[in-house]
């Protein structure tokens, strides 16, 4: 019996002109919107056709090549200006390595190099810095584990001290369930992601250290209040906010996600704990026409790194929402998304892609790191569908298992998205290729917890 199999084609001339409803009322804000589109449209219009090289659907290739060379020289000495970014340079490695990875490039060359740049940052009472001498940060400790993951090896992988840092992470700890970023440092969503991705991934015993303060308030566990915790950071809006009762912003939405979707399965998770409708809600208002890219809070710009902050959301909801992921995907049958993949990917290709290499928040900006990496994250999810799959045999952690059930496939056929542009997939919740997720999980199921 033939099985209908719905028209993927893309089509990349939607949403292409000014919307047809628009406030008269002006502000710098609305000025400042008008501004972003008027340097879009040309680019996405594909008017300026010698600045690009075009494939058959009209959208601009991707230029892996420069893109790659780019990347390669933000990893090789930089110049003395660059010295204000020496707490950051854990999260210039990850960038970079991570973004070549989704073009393809082998980066285990770079082992010997950023296992020796990583060891001067780690500190004795556990933990790594952002440079050498600087105390430790969730954030960097998540930037070092998932680049050594990356990079693989033994001598990368064995340097980590997971014992004091698994101490250290009993001091950020709070007895309201979350995670400071660092000791006596702000508590927020970002703290529970990164200390749950390092924990997940490590091995680390979920058990918390007997000297952790959050003991005294009756916690016993990493993990005891942390759902709570994020639920507290949905706003009225829907989104959510680093920290209760602030505004709601796409990269802590991100980070709530995929955080629940460590704990537990998304769909108990995630519907438990978060009002689901109201966050698709804000999220569907995240994305412009007819830019078409996403902006991360309300009434600001598209910029080309919430393709991942925001576009990495949907994945995660998808799973939250849906029960026949696992089924679609042995049909080869992915259902309707919950964004304009489309149009994210025309953003992308038609506006980020700087013609010297590397990629930008948008055509007015210049590229860097940081918006090279999280564009092209975006762009491979938008081509991949990333699926929770519950039958999948639970062979990864105890505690952890649900977070190793994720699987993909691509979205369309790399012709249908044009000759070159088809990126490595990588995993939606720990955001490095699949492939050195599961090394590392193995890696440190052999070591064992201590």
């Amino acid at each position: 019996m033939a099985t209908h199999r719905p028209d993927l084609t893309p089509d990349w001339t939607v949403s292409t002109a000014w919307p047809p409803i628009r406030d008269e009322l002006q502000t710098e804000t609305s000025a400042s919107q008008d501004k972003t589109v008027q340097q879009c449209l040309p680019l996405l219009h594909a008017y300026d056709s010698s600045l690009r090289d075009f494939h058959h659907n009209d959208l601009p290739k991707l230029d892996r090549a420069k893109h790659a060379r780019f990347l390669h020289r933000s990893l090789q000495t930089l110049p003395a200006v660059a010295v204000g970014y020496d707490a950051s340079r854990p999260w210039m490695v990850y960038w970079a390595l991570t973004a070549l990875s989704i073009l393809g490039e082998d980066v285990t060359p770079y082992r010997e190099r950023v296992t020796q740049t990583f060891a001067s940052m780690q500190n004795v009472e556990g933990g790594f810095g952002g440079g050498h001498g600087q105390i430790s940060h969730c954030a960097s400790s998540y930037a070092v584990v998932l680049s050594l993951a990356m990079v693989g090896g033994a001598d990368g992988l064995g340097m980590i001290d997971r014992k004091a840092l698994w101490h250290w992470l009993g001091q950020v700890k709070q007895a309201d369930g979350g995670f400071r970023v660092c000791v006596d440092g702000e508590e927020d969503v970002r703290g529970g992601y990164c200390s749950m991705v390092m924990i997940s991934l490590l091995n680390l015993p979920l058990s918390l250290p007997p000297e952790a303060p959050a003991r005294r308030a009756g916690l016993e566990s990493f993990i005891d209040g942390l759902p709570e915790y994020m639920s507290r950071c949905q706003t009225f809006e829907g989104g959510i906010s680093g920290s209760p009762q602030t505004e709601a912003h796409g990269a802590y939405a991100f980070c709530a996600l995929a955080c629940l979707s460590i704990l537990g399965p998304p769909q108990r998770m995630i519907s438990s704990y978060l009002d689901v409708p109201l966050l698709v809600a804000w999220l569907s208002a995240r994305q412009y026409t007819p830019e078409g890219g996403f902006a991360g809070r309300t009434n600001k710009l598209v910029d080309g790194c919430y393709s991942h902050w925001v576009g990495g959301c949907w994945p995660l909801l998808d799973a939250a929402i849906s029960d026949t992921q696992a089924k679609q995907a042995a049909e080869n049958l992915p259902g309707s998304s919950l964004y304009s993949r489309d149009g994210l990917t025309r953003y992308i290709l038609a506006c980020c892609q700087s013609e010297k290499g590397g990629l930008r928040d948008k055509p007015s900006t210049y590229p860097d790191s940081y918006h090279t990496c999280y564009v092209l994250a975006g762009l491979s999810s938008a081509q991949h569908y990333n699926y929770y799959n519950q039958g999948e045999k639970d062979n990864g952690l105890p505690e952890f298992g649900d977070a190793f059930r994720w699987a993909s496939m691509p979205y369309r056929s790399s012709h249908e998205t044009g000759d070159g542009s088809r990126l490595r997939p990588i995993h939606p919740i720990y955001v490095i290729p699949w492939s050195a997720v599961e090394d590392t999980r193995e890696y440190f199921e052999q070591q064992g917890q201590f």
